[in-house]
């Protein structure tokens, strides 16, 4: 007959419930896991999945009880580092977002919004029309298994019950957001600059003939030219993203310990 201890059965819950609680937390912000149309319980599901496979193989603190005070704070440190490390990832895309809504605000299509799919809120068509491409370029290039990877061996180089990142991993995260305007701009220059040419061309051709309707010639020439400028330049977002992507995830591993 066998029989179960009850620091056996707290054991066995504990070596399920605290990597559950860290994949769960970076699945729930990361991207095209944390996305409005991937129901929740998909998102509960593989996070269980997941940390039932790596269970046998992720480290526990001794003496330490799932629902003693060290027990709580070692669950809160889980979810901190989940969620920070979806949220450096997710950084990377809203940059190439933001990339897409200057170039729109350049060209005219400031007031042309969708409902974004991925973040459930409403942005400018350019803009959504760049996430769906980086979006597709992330699962291309195995981004999301890239992710699952370095969540399981983050359990070996930061096992469960450290003292999580720490004041330098925080400092590091928050060094990061700078990626969000330096990403954006890297994006975005090239079709700014373009169209500042066009709007600056349509404005010596207004001083040379006053009687021109700025308004009724120059919005169309800008649209056009902003649309030529779009196809040209979707190499360069390309290679944006995957230079951003590159470095997100040697941020992850760094703050995993890796």
């Amino acid at each position: 007959m066998i029989t179960i201890t009850t620091a056996q059965l707290e054991h066995g819950i504990a070596s399920v419930f605290w990597p559950f609680v860290r994949v769960g937390s970076c699945f729930m912000v990361a991207p095209v896991f944390g996305a409005v149309t991937v129901p929740a319980q998909l998102r509960i599901v593989l996070a269980g999945a997941i940390a039932l496979l790596i269970a046998p193989l992720v480290p526990l603190p001794a003496g330490v009880a799932l629902l003693s005070g060290a027990g709580v704070l070692i669950t809160v440190q889980q979810v901190i580092i989940g969620v920070a490390l979806g949220f450096c990832l997710q950084l990377v895309f809203e940059a190439v977002s933001l990339g897409g809504q200057m170039i729109a605000n350049s060209m005219g299509l400031s007031l042309s919004f969708n409902l974004d799919p991925l973040n459930g809120a409403g942005t400018p068509a350019l803009g959504q029309l760049y996430t769906v491409l980086v979006t597709l370029l992330f699962l291309l290039l195995d981004g999301h298994t890239a992710l699952i990877r370095i969540l399981v061996d983050g359990f070996r180089t930061l096992p469960v019950g450290a003292a999580g990142f720490g004041p330098k991993g925080f400092w590091t995260v928050v060094d990061w957001g700078s990626v969000l305007f330096s990403g954006a701009l890297a994006v975005a220059l090239p079709g700014i600059t373009a169209l500042l040419v066009a709007n600056l061309a349509v404005g010596v051709v207004s001083r040379a003939a006053p009687t021109l309707n700025l308004f009724a010639t120059g919005l169309p020439i800008s649209l056009m030219f902003g649309l030529l400028v779009i196809i040209v330049s979707l190499p360069v977002v390309e290679s944006g993203f995957v230079r951003l992507l590159a470095e997100a995830f040697m941020l992850l591993r760094t703050l995993s310990g890796a």
